[in-house]
């Protein structure tokens, strides 16, 4: 291919976002080998790799989070870095085993800044997490589950719209037309940013949250 149909492409691309780099067969495994070669914004020219989800392929819960940190660029695994082993943690006080829940991020690829040797997470932009869409919906529509989880503003508001606010609906249940149960709490790197005096509310509030989802589960199997 020329430079110039390279461009072209790549210029189609970021106008249509994921959609043209998805697989004629939708499954998990498809998924999760086409999207190394998604082009659909420009993340991709910096991380080391795509992270798809990954979980359960029959679980009724899906989590969904903002994007993959340094750790899981690395590793090629969603939730493993710090955010993740608090979240895995906050799972298991409220009684959800991880292996048979799914979990992935509503972008594919690590967004950062570099300070010095260090990669500094840096949030997703509105237009990034719109072009990374059709992965995530791809990812649900395989599995369907029963209940929908977002954790943080970013994949909320890529599931319910940019007017949602976590603040304020986190909690709730409402009915969506990937799942029959969505709702959303706390990212969990955002407690680990919270002040020392605050950071242990917000993890209890964020098991909380988790206990009322493992509640829902149990009613629904």
């Amino acid at each position: 291919m020329s430079k110039f149909a390279q461009d072209l492409r790549l210029n189609r691309s970021e106008l249509e976002g994921a959609t043209e780099f998805l697989p004629a067969k939708k499954t998990l495994p498809t998924l999760r080998e086409a999207v190394q070669e998604c082009r659909g914004c420009d993340l991709y020219r910096y991380a080391t790799q795509a992270i798809a989800g990954e979980g359960s392929a029959s679980s009724i819960i899906v989590f969904v989070g903002e994007q993959p940190g340094d750790e899981e660029d690395h590793q090629g695994r969603p939730f493993v870095g710090p955010a993740g082993r608090l979240f895995d943690r906050a799972l298991e006080e409220a009684g959800i085993d991880r292996s048979q829940v799914y979990v992935t991020n509503a972008v594919k690829h690590f967004k950062f800044e570099e300070r010095g040797k260090r990669r500094i997470h840096k949030k997703p932009s509105a237009s990034e997490a719109r072009a990374c869409q059709p992965w995530l919906e791809a990812e649900i529509e395989a599995i369907k589950p029963e209940i929908l989880v977002c954790l943080g503003a970013t994949a909320a508001q890529s599931v319910f719209g940019a007017d949602y606010r976590v603040t304020k609906e986190r909690g709730n249940f409402v009915k969506h037309r990937w799942a029959p149960n969505a709702t959303s709490t706390m990212h969990p790197s955002a407690i680990l940013r919270a002040p020392d005096e605050q950071r242990a509310i917000e993890y209890q509030r964020l098991v909380d949250d988790l206990k009322n989802v493992k509640k829902l589960a149990g009613k629904l199997r």
